[in-house]
């Protein structure tokens, strides 16, 4: 596969009470979005552990985005708090194992903001596509 074929892979951790929501809403206002994520919703993102992303990119995924609740709108009160930290120490193992910490990202849509999901996701998978394949680069 030449570079100009290579498209990327991308999983989007979206919670269940807002970012989710968002991408309904962004799906069913027909938005016009790249097809090269996959959505998995999570009932907060606060669930998400960096072993996830980890995981994911051993097995051919080249970037992971996690979406969750507005700080300070989380329906488990603390959730996307616990996300962010956690999402703060991926990033330091990333750069410590020496890959770079720009394939994971994360970012907060509610259930109103459709715009701001495809928004989001275009960005992010047009900087995916920059770094091109993850160094994991499993086989998917």
């Amino acid at each position: 596969m030449t570079e100009e074929e290579w498209e990327p892979k991308i999983l989007v951790f979206c919670c269940n009470w807002c970012s989710y929501a968002g991408a309904d809403l962004a799906g069913v206002a027909r938005l016009q979005m790249p097809t090269h994520f996959r959505v998995l919703r999570v009932m907060c993102s606060g669930r998400f552990k960096p072993e996830y992303a980890f995981k994911a990119m051993e097995q051919g995924i080249d970037g992971v985005f996690v979406l969750g609740c507005h700080i300070g709108d989380c329906h488990y009160l603390e959730g996307n708090h616990r996300a962010k930290k956690r999402f703060e120490v991926l990033e330091d193992m990333m750069v410590h194992l020496g890959m770079e910490p720009g394939r994971i990202k994360i970012d907060w849509v509610s259930a109103s903001e459709g715009v701001r999901f495809q928004a989001v996701i275009t960005e992010f998978v047009a900087h995916i596509k920059e770094l091109g394949p993850s160094p994991l680069g499993g086989g998917l």
